[in-house]
């Protein structure tokens, strides 16, 4: 992925880990356009540089994402990249029926979201040079948390769906995988103070830097996700399991 020059759309720019990004890029000398649900968000990421544009947008809403899709590319012709960062994470209990709206809204911020946004920019980007699609998955697509399962399992999806997009895409649009292990933001309330968790700007410092190798690595993979990643493949997955549930209970109860 060049790592300038870029027009890079990053959906849930207005905090964490898209926050980070779209600055990130923006200061490398990209033009950022960043979506999200909440205007005063996206305003505090764009505070200040000038090339980052912000509109709301809930990838949630597929007649939404179809009209902002032909708005953008009308706006931003040399839109290039497309970062599907946005998404949620909520506790659920599995051992008893329970209102399922927290795992349905999950599924479709984390998965149908992701989909739809590129179904509606990937023939835009198939014509554009140096394009490429960056999907956001989590260590949890590897190794599950017991307390978000739903979450996992949309990771777990979108991991697979990446896979198969990059195949279908080879040769026309760079796809490429970010894999986030627990870092300190407020996806989950208080995360950001967990001391278990890996800071934000330690965990950018590695991304960007593995971004800006050539080429690319398929999968961005910082030091600290190599646990959850590569926990089958190692033959410990059931004791990953049970390490990463428990290091995450404790993390929780402080």
């Amino acid at each position: 992925m060049r790592m300038t020059g870029n027009t890079i759309l990053i959906t849930g720019g207005g905090s964490g880990i898209g926050r980070e990004l779209a600055r990130r890029f923006h200061d490398q000398g990209n033009t950022v356009i960043i979506t999200g649900r909440r205007r005063e968000a996206l305003d505090k990421t764009a505070d200040g540089r000038p090339n980052i544009h912000a509109t709301t947008l809930d990838v949630t809403d597929p007649a939404a994402i179809v009209a902002f899709a032909a708005r953008v590319t009308s706006e931003h012709p040399a839109l290039n990249v497309l970062v599907n960062n946005a998404g949620i994470m909520r506790y659920e209990t599995l051992d008893r029926a329970r209102d399922l709206s927290d795992a349905e809204e999950t599924v479709a911020a984390n998965l149908l979201g992701p989909i739809r946004m590129t179904d509606a920019l990937v023939e835009h980007l198939s014509q554009q040079p140096d394009a490429a699609i960056v999907t956001v998955s989590s260590g949890l697509a590897f190794v599950p948390l017991v307390a978000a399962p739903t979450y996992s399992a949309s990771k777990a999806a979108i991991h697979s769906y990446t896979v198969a997009l990059r195949e279908a895409l080879k040769g026309r649009i760079e796809v490429i995988e970010l894999v986030p292990p627990a870092v300190q933001t407020e996806l989950t309330p208080g995360q950001s103070n967990r001391a278990a968790y890996l800071p934000l700007a330690a965990f950018m410092d590695e991304v960007m830097a593995l971004f800006a190798q050539v080429p690319t690595p398929r999968e961005i993979l910082v030091e600290r996700v190599a646990f959850q990643r590569n926990a089958e493949a190692e033959h410990r997955f059931d004791e990953a399991v049970t390490t990463l549930n428990e290091m995450a209970r404790r993390a929780r109860e402080g």
